[in-house]
């Protein structure tokens, strides 16, 4: 690490043409480097991380049209741009991109049939994703050869899958999350006992700070049977494995800092690659076990710890009059300014689902009012004829935009393009919302296909029916059964031919949409199945009947509309943000912490990072910008609960806290009237009533500060919990520490801390002067603004106050009293209190719990005791626990010093 007086070592990377060149010795250090990333507070969005430095161009090599230069049609706009520093130790670098791995070849030593033994260290900027497994090592090919792998699920546990004959698996799982630490490091071990003597196997699941250990077990998970691990010729790789599909399983994103191999549970090591000692920018390195491991993709072995990194999308030249002072004044920008760019609103989640199921006919129906016809959903595709609809006029189908309505006389009609040869049949599906049933069993749809029948579906008086004729129109295979779920609201119509034997087999389902109800109707006739050559629909006593999403399939079985249909109003926050994600080719990760994140509504026809934000901020965590990858991150709110300090400062020592540091007590913060509405739904109101900063004018409170907020949640019954903790949060009684500002020049020790603090994480300050409370300060950082220079490098932390984020986790944990006051005036010396309950109920009197503390009039005590069941109870306290003791009134308001609250 650099000191004082030495230079700090930034370095500054363009992307030219899918190669990085170090351009740092053109970058004016003297101006130096400003990065901000972040927000302002906890009430707002992150916006794009910004860099700003100078190019000296004097040469004209920052010039993008200039022949001459060596990087001509090499830079222009949105250039990727990177920005590190020196890190702590080499390591090996996984971008998060597929192919990014390290890998060494088959061996004999490798070829472990029996007990095996592995174990990762690493810094994972995803231990849980939202959808997708993440891959983290394995000796694991294509089907015939597999042998085993290591993974992350998208739970946030971790499983050992092995096979016994390269293609079936066996699998262990721990499904409740690893004790992952803030700053994402984290060793993992997994052990297989392919016989425990008593006719089973045994997965044993292990954690340790690091690969040195103390590895602590997580789970054994026992096996009804013996095992063994195929002897497959698969490389051993660490990242994006080969054997795993990139729909399924996420490459990972971090730093992978060592690995081991052992054949036997702690027996012989027969891998073990290191990257600490490693030379920065070697392709392959001998591990101390003899193999050769090679690096592939873009993984990389490096010593840099990344900064920044976003896109230059301008390169402006400026000159003096002399002509010798020639600069670039760069201003780069993360992927949010780039994903934000012209971003119109997306389609429906049907409207884009339904053509990844390759229809051969789709029309969405999404039309606009005065439309004639329904446009083909479809590339070239065909216009749906119809007659009697009343287009854009009902927007109740969660995955839709709005859908027509069918009127008297209504019918449609079109052609279908012919289908492969395959023989394997047809599907067609058809969402449709029928308040009420025809009195009699009328048509709801004619299929003609190239085999010759006509295959007409219907509905009505509480029945279905199914009805097949041949050319000649002689009945050839009907049916009809009680359809009593036919009606009533949205349902999918789902009508499939297949071959069964020598008999063509038509099914019609319907499936109520958001529910469990169906029903079922299916006939057969003799022959083989063809393909669907035109569908058509007379709808002239289905009048009112709402429909759209018509598609025909060359396949008897689609997924797509599954779960699209109700707008996937099944994902949580972090499962809509990484479906979205993937679907618009956007990297995200899932930094700091595991588990469940706020239920969302559906998903609406807005811009991509509207979607996103509504859903970052209907769980009230952070989406921001990952500052080592061109990707976006999302911080979880349970992340943000009782976190350990990701640095800790001390104002006593020297230069660990540079100024300013300038408490404020201001209304800024304030909101203690709180409406909260969701989209479509009712609302919740939370209102401070009582105390400080309640709505009582001043000086019994401060007044209104109301606020009104839309928030994109599942369901109405989760509006006032969540207006609750926004009330919590907007009425927290502390001063705001706007900003901490660490000198790393001055103060280079810290260097290891804080280059790992990130957005969301805690600051601590011990030992505040003394003209300040005595409490330790305690932050949560929300954005930052970083100066690094040739000898300069300063953080300038902007925070919010992190007390509100302390929460009850255990029965040890406590709430604060609904109310309490000393009975009697107290001396500072005296060591018992008189202590009258004003509500709820009195203190517990129970020599088994522990000592709390409690805070009067600015002093904390430690409780030791308390005597009495009834109000006023006795405290036997311990002084001057904050260093503070004074005298204080009868009356004087009791309190726990740091109460916990239940979390949302």
């Amino acid at each position: 690490m650099p000191f004082p007086d030495q230079p700090l070592g930034v370095a500054v990377e363009i992307n030219a043409g899918g190669t990085w060149a170090d351009i740092t010795g053109d970058v004016r250090l003297r101006d130096r480097i400003i990065i901000n990333r972040g927000r302002a507070d906890e009430a707002s969005r992150v916006g794009p991380s910004r860099c700003a430095f100078t190019l000296i161009n004097r040469d004209g090599r920052y010039s993008p049209r200039n022949p001459l230069s060596d990087l001509y049609q090499r830079i222009g706009r949105n250039t990727p741009i990177r920005v590190s520093v020196p890190a702590a130790e080499t390591y090996l670098r996984l971008p998060g991109d597929l192919g990014a791995r390290i890998a060494t070849p088959d061996a004999a030593p490798l070829d472990i049939t029996g007990d095996l033994d592995v174990r990762l260290d690493v810094t994972l900027a995803t231990w849980q994703a939202g959808t997708h497994a993440v891959d983290l090592m394995g000796k694991y090919g294509a089907a015939g050869a597999r042998s085993w792998r290591l993974t992350l699920d998208s739970y946030g546990g971790i499983y050992l899958q092995w096979s016994e004959d390269g293609t079936t698996t066996n699998y262990a799982e721990w499904f409740q999350g690893l004790p992952v630490p803030a700053d994402g490091r984290l060793a993992v071990r997994a052990t297989l006992d392919v016989d425990n003597g008593a006719g089973g196997n045994v997965v044993t699941f292990y954690t340790a700070p690091t690969m040195a250990g103390p590895w602590a077990v997580l789970a054994a998970i026992p096996q009804p049977f013996t095992t063994k691990v195929f002897n497959s010729a698969a490389p051993l790789e660490i990242g994006d494995c080969t054997g795993t599909t990139s729909s399924v399983f996420a490459p990972p994103v971090g730093k992978v800092h060592a690995a081991e191999v052992r054949s036997g549970i702690n027996g012989p090591v027969v891998a073990n690659p290191i990257f600490r000692p490693q030379a920065p920018g070697a392709s392959s390195f001998t591990d101390g076990a003899g193999r050769l491991w090679t690096v592939a993709g873009t993984a990389e072995i490096t010593d840099r710890d990344y900064r920044f990194t976003g896109d230059v999308s301008a390169w402006p030249s400026r000159w003096d009059v002399s002509g010798r002072a020639v600069e670039v004044p760069i201003e780069a920008a993360g992927i949010l300014r780039r994903l934000g760019q012209g971003a119109s609103p997306l389609d429906s989640t049907l409207r884009r689902r339904i053509p990844t199921g390759a229809p051969l006919a789709y029309w969405s129906m999404e039309d606009e009012q005065a439309a004639t016809s329904a446009a083909s959903a479809l590339p070239g595709g065909t216009p749906l004829a119809v007659a009697g609809f009343q287009f854009a006029s009902d927007d109740t189908l969660p995955g839709s935009k709005a859908l027509p309505t069918v009127g008297t006389g209504a019918y449609v009609s079109a052609l279908v393009p012919k289908g492969s040869a395959t023989g394997a049949g047809w599907r067609i599906e058809m969402l449709y919302n029928l308040p009420a049933a025809p009195t009699t069993v009328d048509l709801m749809l004619q299929i003609q296909t190239s085999d010759t029948p006509y295959v007409y579906v219907g509905a009505g008086a509480g029945a279905a029916r199914i009805r097949c004729f041949n050319a000649a129109g002689a009945d050839i295979g009907s049916n009809e059964v009680p359809a009593p779920a036919f009606a009533g609201g949205w349902r999918r119509l789902q009508i499939k031919g297949r071959q069964n034997g020598g008999n063509v087999e038509v099914t019609m389902q319907w499936v109520v949409i958001g529910g469990t109800e169906s029903g079922a109707v299916m006939t057969s006739y003799p022959g083989t199945v063809g393909k669907v050559l035109n569908i058509a629909g007379d709808w002239k006593t289905f009048a009112g009947m709402k429909v759209g999403h018509l598609a025909v399939f060359d396949a008897t079985d689609t997924s797509v509309y599954d779960d699209a249909d109700t707008g996937f109003i099944w994902d949580d926050a972090t499962a809509r943000i990484d479906r979205l994600c993937a679907e618009e080719g956007i990297p995200v990760v899932f930094p700091a912490g595991t588990g469940p994140t706020t239920p969302v509504g559906p998903q609406r026809t807005s811009a991509v990072l509207d979607l996103l934000g509504e859903a970052a901020d209907a769980d009230l965590g952070i989406l921001y910008e990952h500052r080592a990858t061109p990707a976006l991150a999302f911080r979880r709110r349970v992340s943000l609960y009782n976190q350990r300090p990701a640095l800790a400062l001390d104002y006593a020592a020297r230069h660990e806290v540079a100024p300013p540091l300038e408490p404020v007590d201001d209304d800024q913060a304030v909101r203690n009237d709180i409406t909260l509405t969701r989209p479509g739904g009712s609302s919740a109101r939370a209102v401070l009533d009582t105390g400080p900063l309640s709505v009582l004018p001043p000086p019994n409170g401060v007044g209104r500060y109301n606020t009104s907020e839309s928030v994109a949640v599942r369901s109405d019954d989760q509006l006032s919990d969540l207006a609750a903790w926004r009330l919590h949060l907007g009425t927290w009684d502390e001063a705001r520490y706007p900003t901490v500002h660490v000198n790393l020049a001055a103060a280079p020790h810290l260097i290891g801390q804080a280059l790992a603090v990130d957005i969301g994480d805690r600051i601590t300050i011990a030992n505040p002067p003394p003209w300040l409370p005595p409490d330790p300060i305690d932050v949560i950082v929300q954005g930052y603004t970083e100066s690094l220079g040739l000898l300069d490098w300063d953080l300038l932390y902007t925070c919010t106050p992190a007390g509100p984020w302390t929460v009850a986790v255990t029965e040890a944990d406590r709430v604060d009293t609904d109310g309490s006051r000393l009975k009697t005036a107290a001396t500072a010396s005296a060591v018992t209190l008189s202590v009258e309950t004003t509500a709820g109920r009195p203190w517990t009197t129970s020599a088994a719990e522990p000592p709390w503390d409690i805070r009067i009039g600015g002093e904390v005590m430690t409780v030791t005791k308390v005597t009495g069941a009834t109000s006023p109870q006795t405290f036997t306290v311990v002084r001057a626990v904050n260093g503070i003791t004074k005298a204080h009134a009868a009356s004087a308001d009791v309190r726990l010093a740091h109460p916990a609250v239940f979390a949302l």
